[in-house]
């Protein structure tokens, strides 16, 4: 373990969308070997790690929803889709010699562990990456809720929520050029502000056990690493 990191066990999440790069559908693999690559930085500085990455790249279940699909079979088929990026993630993770583990929601023994808390916990001790998969194993959740589910059942110190833009801001920052960047927010504002960051149950339950949220670019590398040392990136939530 390299000594003055701010972190020693985070929880990343990733959305589908930053899977596909510039493809605009599916996984672009120069990305995810990119976000590999940083993952194994943090490997290799001791920091224990754990990702929940979405499915939107592949499917998504609330707007399936919205166009007649049942809602609990859209959102199944979402999970599934959190799999496959899982296993693509891992793979990536896996010609870089970095041990991990896939743990899903959905029971699939071929292909996944199951999710077992102390289970993960034991893969982190050991210096493996977690991928948890299939969200909560539950519909009408997002892979936000999960993630804030995860962080805490793990005992994570911090949620990484990496997106396109370089923090939280007060509008669309592509669409309104006077978009304000928040340089730290409180939880009960994000709510109040609706503000789209993670959906307000994510929100809620950071907001309820005291877990703060930092808000980054994933396209800056090295990003993360700054973050676990201490520098001011993003936005924080707490």
């Amino acid at each position: 373990m390299v000594k003055n990191l701010k972190y020693k066990r985070v929880l990343l999440k990733l959305s589908g969308e930053a899977f596909m790069g510039d493809k605009g559908y599916g996984i672009d693999k120069k990305v995810v070997d990119s976000i590999a690559g940083e993952l194994k930085e943090l490997s290799s500085l001791g920091v224990e790690t754990a990702v929940v990455i979405g499915g939107g790249n592949i499917f998504r279940g609330l707007e399936a929803s919205a166009k007649g699909m049942e809602r609990a079979s859209a959102d199944y088929m979402g999970m599934l889709a959190t799999v496959l990026n899982a296993l693509a993630l891992q793979n990536a993770l896996e010609r870089l010699n970095v041990a991990t583990r896939v743990q899903s929601a959905i029971e699939m023994r071929e292909l996944t562990e199951s999710y077992i808390r102390r289970r993960a916990i034991r893969h982190l001790e050991k210096g493996r990456v977690v991928i948890f998969a299939a969200g909560t194993g539950n519909p009408y959740f997002t892979t936000d809720t999960a993630a804030a589910l995860r962080a805490m059942e793990i005992g994570a110190e911090i949620i990484l929520k990496a997106t396109k833009v370089d923090g939280v801001y007060s509008s669309d920052p592509v669409k309104d050029p006077k978009a304000k960047k928040f340089p730290e927010i409180k939880y009960i504002d994000v709510l109040k502000k609706g503000l789209e960051v993670m959906d307000s149950t994510a929100i809620s339950l950071c907001m309820d056990n005291n877990l703060p949220i930092i808000v980054f670019s994933l396209r800056k590398k090295g990003n993360i690493k700054k973050i676990l040392r201490g520098e001011k990136i993003g936005t924080v939530i707490h």
